[in-house]
């Protein structure tokens, strides 16, 4: 994450559930979740962003919202967001990196305010997770603290397309970063993974990001030092209440703790990693029948298999190199009785064999 053979491994609990600081990364209130065109995204939050990043590069509004089928004011879908951003992709080559950069704290109520009462940096993730509906309703983050550092993964919320998933990443990625630096008031020693092949071209990436960049990872996730991520906000102020987070914490904005489906999935599966995540379970989890699911997950450009896959290989990758696993373990922590089946499994989701990487 960079996942790689250089990661710190941490020592084995036998005794324990292995996978259990993975899945602090879950939610610990029980969050509702949302379609990709349920209408949740207040037009003055992340489409009053856009609208101002095209006026910027003088882009008519009406030509361009026109041909997303959107009206300026109206609450957005996940889809309509996506569709303003994919209509906004060709025109510049840094449209991600720069809406990153004005994205957060952002303007979008409490969960902003929150954000900017945080103490310091891993404070302000656990708000970024806690709250995505409003702070990140494209691609859900995962927070997971190890002994000595945090990785921010991110996932999918309500589906992409794949030639809008690189955009997302950067988007988010470069988001977190700006926020670093502006409320923590220095650069932070941030590496980074990126799930797809380098591009011919890293300038964008290297200037919005900084130089520590691996691709062709099996994940998109951030590394950072805890110490990094402990030093105090030069803004913070010791004993102050977080007051926002109380307050969103008691359901001030109900909506914001929601979760789109695919992140909502994802959710269970992790959870049912081991057990039995069978397509049965996950439908009655949402109340709905396998059919219903099946065509939900269609409709969002994917398959219940795919997203167990992308779930036990996460989990596969964290236990063998975080936890400095050996094949026969992660394969009875992901629930296979046979190492030979896990081992085609795992060449199947990363391209590689255990034993390669």
């Amino acid at each position: 994450m960079s996942l790689d053979a250089a990661a710190p491994r941490l020592s084995t609990d036998a005794a324990g559930d292995a996978l259990a600081v993975l899945r602090q990364a879950l939610p610990t209130r029980a969050a509702v979740h949302h379609g990709a065109d349920h209408a949740f995204i207040p037009w003055a939050y992340q489409g009053a962003l856009l609208a101002e990043f095209a006026r910027s590069r003088a882009i008519e509004p009406a030509e361009w919202l026109g041909r997303c089928g959107v009206a300026p004011g109206q609450t957005l879908s996940s889809r309509q967001l996506l569709s303003m951003l994919a209509a906004l992709q060709p025109l510049a080559r840094d449209v991600g990196f720069v809406i990153g950069q004005l994205s957060l704290p952002g303007h979008y109520g409490l969960a902003s305010q929150a954000l900017q009462q945080a103490g310091d940096l891993r404070q302000a993730l656990r708000v970024l997770c806690d709250w995505p509906a409003r702070l990140s309703p494209l691609l859900t983050p995962r927070l997971v603290e190890t002994a000595d550092e945090l990785l921010l993964v991110w996932t999918e919320s309500c589906g992409a397309p794949a030639s809008l998933q690189p955009l997302l990443v950067d988007m988010q990625m470069s988001a977190v970063v700006a926020m670093a630096q502006w409320l923590g008031g220095m650069p932070l020693p941030w590496s980074f993974s990126f799930n797809r092949t380098r591009p011919r071209e890293l300038s964008q990436h290297a200037a919005y990001l900084g130089p520590d960049l691996h691709f062709g990872c099996q994940v998109d996730a951030m590394r950072l030092p805890l110490t990094a991520a402990t030093l105090p906000w030069r803004a913070a102020v010791p004993g102050r209440p977080a007051l926002a987070a109380g307050a969103l914490a008691q359901g001030a904005d109900p909506e914001a703790a929601s979760r789109g489906q695919l992140a909502a999935l994802y959710d269970h599966l992790l959870a049912e990693v081991g057990g039995d995540p069978s397509l049965e379970r996950s439908a009655r989890r949402f109340g709905v029948s396998p059919a219903t699911l099946k065509r939900q997950l269609a409709q969002l450009g994917t398959h219940h298999q795919a997203q167990l896959d992308q779930v036990r290989a996460h989990a596969a990758l964290y236990l063998m190199l975080l936890r400095g696993q050996r094949g026969e373990a992660v394969a009875r922590s992901l629930g296979f009785t046979d190492k030979s089946n896990f081992r085609r499994s795992f060449k199947r989701w990363t391209g590689m064999t255990p034993g390669l990487l």
